[in-house]
């Protein structure tokens, strides 16, 4: 396995070569792949969790909403933290730290007796855990060249769903029938040989430390940082984070007291919709790279913005109706990350892209924290536990979903500006 950056070039010089990966390459993209399924289990597997440890530790919608946002403060300090060393150590060293440290908290979630040891160890958990989207997604672009990028970031992305398709409904029924510490230590006991693979089988990933750099860490931040399409896919990245933050963390709650279905009947539904959004993601890789990144973002939020805004005013409902409903909702999330991770990773130079991609990581967990607390402030249970002004956040998102659309079509003109530039002065 090549263990040097691959330059970003014209695509007619690269399809080729570039269309078929190695037994390695593959071996790569299904461990990032699984390390992602189990980062986005831990973070996700509050949802399901929510009404249960709303009604067994009486607590309120807003301290909820403040374990969630917890995690992602401390993640978006430990990724801004990282930033400024991101690009001075080997990517296999610096994940195998990181990941370790995820499986401790995760541990410590599952052992945490009370609402404040939860709280407590959540921080922890997101100290380690919200740098690792950051360092799989620099490996990603430092192994495998644009053209493709779409195709291995919908693989990875698919594993978002498959943690709804195993995770979220065995935790669900595990947390019912069982308790909610449970589910913790199913994902511990799922990651800790992900960590032993990394280990043992991932090799260095170091080209990027022989390229040139400024040594000068703050002086070198503050250039990645005020660079104008930097800023740019900051704050696209922002954004991006609202929809996820606001919504999902009462999504259990608004589907048991709302809609009215029971918790098993939850437990389907994220099965059901987990399916879809895993052939959504693959789907959404590959046309990213046929029809185009942007064009392939533009379809996903058409379709999660019209479906949000109708999940978020609906009453009592049949259970069919609100698999079908959540599973185009999860089809337009999956396109949208999927073609918004493919962009983004185009927007760094190779030597900052650790650092670029710490920062983003950052922002993204700054913002989804914000989210989550605002959330928790609109929204509000009535007395029968229904979730009351839910609907308001559904305008917020579809809102923040058009804004992030603009931004995003800036940084696709940018990047086809360069290519353009870049292949007509190619030799030929």
């Amino acid at each position: 396995m090549r263990n040097t950056l691959y330059r970003e070039t014209p695509m007619k010089q690269t399809q080729t070569k570039a269309a078929a990966f190695s037994p390695y390459e593959w071996f790569v993209v299904g461990l990032l792949a699984f390390i992602q399924f189990t980062v986005v289990l831990d973070f996700m597997i509050m949802a399901p969790l929510g009404t249960i440890l709303i009604d067994e530790m009486g607590i309120t919608p807003s301290q909820f909403s403040l374990v969630v946002s917890a995690y992602a403060l401390s993640a978006g300090t430990s990724a801004l933290l990282s930033s400024v060393v991101a690009d001075h150590f080997d990517r296999k060293r610096y994940l195998l730290v990181f990941y370790t440290g995820f499986v401790v908290g995760t541990l410590f979630c599952g052992l945490a007796p009370t609402y404040e040891t939860l709280l407590a160890a959540r921080i922890f958990t997101g100290l380690f855990g919200g740098v690792i989207a950051s360092i799989s997604l620099s490996i990603v672009a430092d192994l495998f060249p644009y053209q493709v990028r779409g195709r291995v970031m919908g693989i990875i992305m698919a594993a978002f769903s498959v943690s709804q398709v195993l995770g979220l409904p065995l935790g669900m029924w595990l947390a019912s029938h069982w308790n909610w510490h449970i589910p913790f230590m199913m994902i511990v006991a799922v990651a800790a040989p992900v960590g032993v693979m990394i280990a043992l089988r991932l090799q260095p990933i170091s080209g990027h430390l022989a390229t040139s750099r400024d040594r000068q860490a703050f002086r070198r931040m503050a250039k990645i940082l005020l660079k104008k399409h930097h800023i740019e896919a900051f704050a696209a990245t922002a954004l991006l984070a609202t929809g996820g933050f606001m919504l999902m963390p009462f999504a259990s709650t608004f589907s048991e007291h709302n809609l009215g279905l029971t918790r098993d009947q939850i437990s389907l539904v994220y099965l059901v919709t987990g399916i879809a959004s895993v052939f959504a993601g693959i789907i959404a890789g590959y046309l990213s790279d046929r029809i185009g990144k942007y064009a392939m973002f533009v379809v996903g939020s058409i379709i999660a913005i019209v479906v949000v805004l109708l999940y978020t005013n609906m009453g009592l409902s049949p259970m069919w109706m609100v698999m079908v409903v959540s599973a185009v909702l999860f089809v337009g999330i999956s396109a949208r990350m999927v073609s918004a991770q493919a962009l983004t990773s185009a927007v760094p130079e190779p030597q900052d892209r650790g650092s670029f991609m710490a920062l983003n990581s950052s922002v993204q967990q700054y913002s989804g924290a914000i989210a989550s607390i605002i959330a928790g402030l609109i929204v509000a249970q009535s007395g029968n536990g229904k979730l009351e002004h839910y609907e308001e956040l559904g305008y917020v998102v579809a809102v923040a979903m058009v804004v992030t659309a603009l931004l995003m079509y800036r940084l696709h003109a940018r990047f086809t500006r360069a290519s353009e530039k870049q292949m007509s002065e190619a030799p030929e």
